[in-house]
């Protein structure tokens, strides 16, 4: 469930309604790049292009370890202490899935945070089991000839499971973009392609990170992903 989008009449918000920049560049960037790598790596798969597969799997790992730092670090609507509520909170929020309410989300809403979670989980086990099964191939790896073959197996079983499991959780991701615009009227899509939203006046915008943040996070998880991948 992508974040809040902009399904809100500005006419029930009043005059003090504002415009507020609610997702930076660098969480934008994240969400468009990991849907092209994503279907750049299904595409390399079919077409049997595997240097390019594994190239695409070792930029999108350092891609979700940037993700990963960027929830941490990152500008307010990014960070994971600021967008994941409780289980609770994820229910009521679906149990009023189809009653047509103002959308004054700021950022992600209860039961969205979730779903950015497990996404994130998915595609870091799906990146990170695609470089062991890489380098079991190609012989890559310094720990490919210590590791077992019965662990090696395991290892390419669950890299075509993640897979499984990660088209089934995009496939959700959409319907409830589309139940969302349907049933309550949210535009969820249009805040990740413009950062923008239209809110009350009384709600505080989200503070947002520095560019050089982020370059020194994107910096640094490039070096971790290629140690990785050298490594694994």
């Amino acid at each position: 469930m992508t974040p809040g989008g902009q399904g809100m009449n500005r006419g029930t918000m009043g005059a003090a309604g504002r415009v507020v920049v609610v997702w930076d560049l660098p969480t934008r960037a994240f969400h468009w790049l990991t849907v092209a790598l994503v279907a750049a790596a299904y595409a390399t798969w079919r077409c049997n292009w595997m240097d390019w597969h594994a190239r695409v799997g070792e930029a999108l790992l350092g891609l979700l370890l940037f993700r990963l730092a960027w929830g941490v670090v990152g500008s307010d609507t990014a960070r994971f202490a600021r967008f994941l509520a409780s289980p609770a909170a994820a229910g009521r929020h679906l149990a009023r899935l189809f009653q047509r309410e103002p959308d004054d989300e700021i950022g992600h809403n209860p039961a969205g945070g979730w779903m950015v979670l497990l996404l994130l989980a998915l595609l870091l086990g799906q990146a990170l089991t695609g470089i062991v099964v890489n380098n079991d191939v190609a012989n890559a790896g310094p720990f490919t000839d210590i590791m077992p073959a019965t662990v090696a197996n395991v290892v390419t079983d669950l890299h075509g499971l993640l897979w499984d499991a990660l088209l089934a959780a995009v496939a959700l991701h959409v319907v409830a973009i589309a139940l969302y615009a349907a049933a309550k009227g949210h535009n969820l899509l249009r805040p990740m392609l413009t950062g923008r939203k239209f809110l009350p006046g009384d709600r505080a915008p989200p503070r947002l990170a520095s560019a050089a943040r982020a370059i020194l996070a994107l910096a640094g998880s490039a070096a971790a992903a290629a140690l990785l991948a050298t490594y694994l």
